[in-house]
């Protein structure tokens, strides 16, 4: 494998100062749908990990849920707020996951859609979907949305939303992300 370079301080606080500020003007679209914002976020955060490194990935894992409360707070975000951190550890875990299974092999050298990248990809979207699934929707929700509120009835629909869909909006954002990679690789 080629060794990586050092990324400068300032290019790694440039870069993850232009992802947040995507990540922020997509949450103005969340209440448009959950898969135009889910999937920009995600290819952020590993747009992040690519160009700025795990440390900056990480910071912007833990930001864009708090932004995303403080923009457009849903009604479960509201209902149980113990909801955030978990969100904050579903973005972290696809930022590791990405740094360990996906960046090894598309900075390698190799083409960048190979087995490996590809495979690197499947499994983080799917660590992200799986943690969130388990912390969030099989746990959080059910035991902290009130019986007789408004959104138990929508119970399933949340449920879905923080683990199923979860998966589906960070595979979207890998397949931007080995999109948008190509032409950015070409930037030093």
């Amino acid at each position: 494998m080629k060794r990586e370079k050092k990324v400068p301080l300032t290019k790694q606080v440039a870069v993850s100062g232009v992802m947040l500020a995507i990540c922020i003007a997509s949450q103005f679209l969340k209440s448009l749908s959950v898969y135009i914002t889910g999937p920009v976020v995600n290819l952020c955060l590993i747009l992040t990990v690519m160009m700025a490194g795990l440390r900056w990935g990480v910071i912007l894992a833990v930001i864009t849920p708090v932004t995303a409360f403080i923009i457009a707070a849903s009604p479960v975000m509201n209902a149980v707020p113990g909801i955030i951190p978990f969100i904050m550890l579903g973005n972290v875990v696809i930022v590791v996951m990405t740094d360990l299974f996906v960046k090894p092999w598309v900075t390698s050298g190799r083409p960048l859609i190979n087995v490996r990248s590809v495979t690197g990809a499947i499994g983080s979207a799917a660590a992200k979907g799986i943690i969130m699934g388990l912390t969030i929707a099989l746990w959080l929700l059910p035991t902290f949305i009130p019986e007789a509120g408004p959104l138990r009835d929508k119970l399933p629909i949340l449920q879905m939303t923080f683990s199923i869909t979860q998966f589906v909006t960070a595979l979207i954002g890998f397949v931007y992300f080995f999109i948008v990679w190509l032409p950015l690789r070409k930037i030093d």
